[in-house]
């Protein structure tokens, strides 16, 4: 096999997902906190007509898992032991931007949330693992939303330098990696969580759910997101020369084929790989705003204008590496209009995928898709790629003998890690490949136990019950000996 001896194995999960402990040490609301999943329409808020100003109001029949998720925030210390078990040396996490500053808006920070990001990065390091450190990972605080509309309000880019400003200061000497907004090319799939965005009008005034937003609100965030990423990479390396910052976003969507040789699905494909990928990628690793864009903004009817000195910072302050998370390919045809969920983009069946994963949430397995991706990537930003997340999220139960035989998941990273191995072969900069997730978490898409990605199992259901016990499956032993191995048990 081709990878290097350097090459970074691991896992990654997510604050919001793992760490439970919702409203603990100071920690105030996110926009996952009101959501049982995230493409779920219907944000536990309400508009209140004294206040005129949406506030917190749960919906009681619902169970919102998230608030105790795995109760990581009181036993990662043992969980991360269970990764290094498998020869780790690298963990991707994410900050929660509410323990650090719980409404996003203080001028202080919370020292219990520092404290808790100190002890656990330095629990890594102790266990030989490279934290790989989320900035913003589906966690901007509710207040933030609730109070000036969230991403679509320029005030929130200087909240945001206050709050990577404090985390760079803190953190460091301990976390070398570092990734800006995870998934923001979903910002217009998941307008509330993907771009913390929320247009703050009385209800009684509007048809739509309570999280619609507008286009030009959502475009007015991609300006700020790209103001804010600039500056994020420009903070960090004026602090530390040697801290490396990356984008993260959601590529599925790169492997994008067409249904067939008709130039028009040809070229329906490639806009979809612009508008899904591109037009984050393009100002992250290259610094220009996409002109292709320019028609999509008049098909829109919205106005999005750049200074020249946000375009010369932009320009300026590209990311050091491109990180980002694959799952699925789909197949476009220009008579179909494409839909999409956390796994990326959804349209026809492809008839030449043999691979259907036991779950029953659909996703089509194409291990293929991701050595496709990693060579456009490659091709297009020539910047070293780092795989955040892969993985396949199966319906599980312990065996009588208390494990889980879950074979199609070792056949899962297997012909994956094959077809990584085949990339960085043709060529391709690879730095790592961070499996999601090695242990059992809230569902981010479904806001269930039920589906489990993990190598370790956690004893909690989706009606909240459960012992939280952590039992190892099987595949935790393969993945065990592809990492020994540097993947060669894969020849």
């Amino acid at each position: 096999m081709a990878f290097p001896k350097d090459f970074m194995w691991g896992g990654a999960i997510a604050a919001n997902q793992y760490e439970g402990a919702w409203l603990e040490d100071g920690k105030q609301p996110n926009v996952t906190d009101v959501l049982v999943g995230i493409m779920n329409r219907d944000p536990g808020i309400a508009w209140n007509e004294e206040t005129g100003k949406y506030e917190l109001a749960l919906n009681p029949d619902k169970a919102y898992l998230s608030h105790e998720a795995v109760d990581g925030y009181h036993r990662y210390r043992e969980d991360l032991a269970l990764m290094a078990g498998m020869g780790f040396n690298a963990f991707r996490t994410s900050i929660a931007w509410g323990r650090i500053f719980p409404n996003g808006d203080e001028e202080e920070p919370n020292e219990a949330g520092l404290a808790f990001y100190d002890d656990m990065f330095s629990c890594m390091r102790e266990l030989g693992m490279e934290p790989v450190i989320t900035l913003s990972h589906y966690e901007t605080p509710l207040h933030l939303l609730t109070e000036y509309g969230g991403w679509s309000n320029p005030k929130l880019i200087e909240f945001w330098r206050r709050y990577v400003t404090t985390c760079f200061e803190r953190f460091g000497d301990k976390v070398k990696y570092w990734l800006t907004f995870n998934e923001v090319n979903a910002l217009f799939r998941m307008p509330f969580v993907a771009g913390g965005v929320l247009t703050i009008t009385n209800p009684a005034d509007v048809t739509k759910p309570v999280d619609s937003t507008t286009l030009q609100d959502q475009w007015d965030a991609y300006h700020n997101f790209l103001v804010a990423n600039a500056q994020t990479v420009k903070i960090a390396h004026e602090m530390d020369p040697s801290l490396k910052v990356g984008c993260m976003l959601t590529c599925s969507g790169v492997a994008t084929y067409p249904r067939d040789c008709n130039p028009v699905n040809i070229r329906c494909a490639l806009e979809a790989q612009r508008n899904n990928v591109f037009y984050f990628g393009d100002p992250f690793c290259l610094g220009i705003v996409p002109a292709y864009l320019k028609r999509r903004w008049r098909a829109d009817g919205v106005t999005v204008e750049f200074t020249e000195e946000e375009l010369e910072l932009i320009r300026e302050n590209t990311v050091d590496f491109f990180s980002f998370s694959y799952y699925r390919s789909t197949v476009v045809d220009a008579e179909i209009n494409l839909g999409g969920d956390t796994s990326g983009l959804s349209g026809i069946d492809n008839p030449f995928l043999v691979d259907k994963a036991p779950q029953p949430w659909g996703w089509p397995v194409d291990p293929d898709g991701l050595r496709y991706t990693l060579n456009v990537l490659y091709d297009r930003y020539h910047l070293p790629l780092l795989i955040v997340e892969n993985g396949v999220g199966l319906d599980e139960s312990l065996g009588e003998d208390g494990t889980i035989h879950d074979d199609f998941r070792v056949h899962y990273i297997e012909e994956h890690i094959k077809n990584v191995a085949a990339a960085i072969d043709d060529g391709v900069d690879c730095r790592g490949y961070l499996y999601w997730g090695p242990i059992d978490v809230v569902s981010a898409g479904t806001g269930e136990m039920k589906k489990r990605y993990g190598f370790v199992y956690v004893d909690r259901f989706n009606d909240g019950h459960g012992t939280l016990e952590r039992a190892i499956k099987q595949s935790y032993y393969r993945y065990k000996e592809i990492i020994e191995s540097n993947g060669a048990c894969l020849e």
